[in-house]
């Protein structure tokens, strides 16, 4: 395990997870997170990221092994409090998923309209606090279509984070982006995730991201986890497929060399 603390809010063991009668697409996921830490899950495309998030956001639940939030077992949860638990999770999507027909605020305004509850001035106050957060201080008004990729990311990360969560899972957050872009995003994630205190997994193929900014790795290939740590017991571990993904991005010269 990553950790052995009897706070951590996620709580994977030996987890596994099978789509009707087929293989299995995770196997033996074990892992422990602790209360505001900053972990990367790393691996190429089909390695079974998406459906560990979904595992974690609680849209499913393991074929087998432990899965707790906050202490929960979510196998024996009641089926009625699963979305209280799912309420303190915030999700950033990789496609933004924002609603073209409605405004950047109404976008953010959404999780409270559907939790209800708040009156129209709380909301308003609270959609333009966290658009401060995240640097979009005026767009209120604008239309998805009318923001670039890099604004509608910012959005979606305020709608994210506007009920206050304990966990925020960020699905690719720097895809589709220039480099300059995603290192701002980067900063802007590592920001949020200690002004708020929230444990943050992040989803994404972005090696240079995780070595930089993360306070744990790991990567995940046909179902497993290889490796995780550290940034800096990631990189000097002995594992080939790691060293091979290592060498992709960073050339054989730095693969062995000090992240960051």
């Amino acid at each position: 395990m990553i950790f052995d603390r009897s706070d951590c809010v996620v709580r994977f063991e030996n987890v596994g997870l099978r789509y009707g009668l087929g293989p299995e697409v995770l196997q033996d996921i074990t892992f422990d997170l602790p209360p505001a830490s900053y972990h990367f899950l790393l691996g190429p495309s089909g390695a079974g990221k998406s459906s560990l998030l979904r595992l974690m956001y609680l849209a499913m639940k393991p074929s087998r092994g432990l899965i707790s939030l906050f202490g929960r077992d979510i196998a024996t949860t009641p089926r009625q409090d699963l979305p209280a638990l799912r309420r303190r999770i915030g999700v950033v999507f990789q496609e933004f998923r924002l609603l073209n027909h409605l405004t950047a605020f109404d976008n953010v305004a959404l999780p409270l309209r559907e939790r209800g509850g708040h009156e129209y001035e709380e909301i308003r106050r609270r959609v333009r606090e966290q658009l401060e957060v995240v640097g979009l201080e005026g767009v209120e008004a604008r239309m998805p279509a009318e923001l670039s990729g890099g604004m509608r990311k910012r959005v979606g990360l305020a709608r994210a984070i506007i009920a206050g969560p304990s966990i925020v899972l960020y699905d690719e957050p720097t895809s589709g982006l220039d480099p300059v872009m995603s290192r701002a995003i980067d900063r802007l994630i590592r920001e949020l995730q200690a002004r708020l205190e929230v444990t943050s997994i992040v989803v994404t193929h972005d090696l240079r991201s995780a070595f930089a900014i993360g306070d744990r790795v790991g990567m995940l290939l046909d179902g497993r986890i290889l490796a995780q740590g550290t940034p800096r017991e990631f990189a000097d571990t002995d594992a080939e497929a790691v060293r091979e993904f290592m060498d992709a991005q960073f050339g054989e010269a730095h693969a062995g060399s000090e992240p960051g």
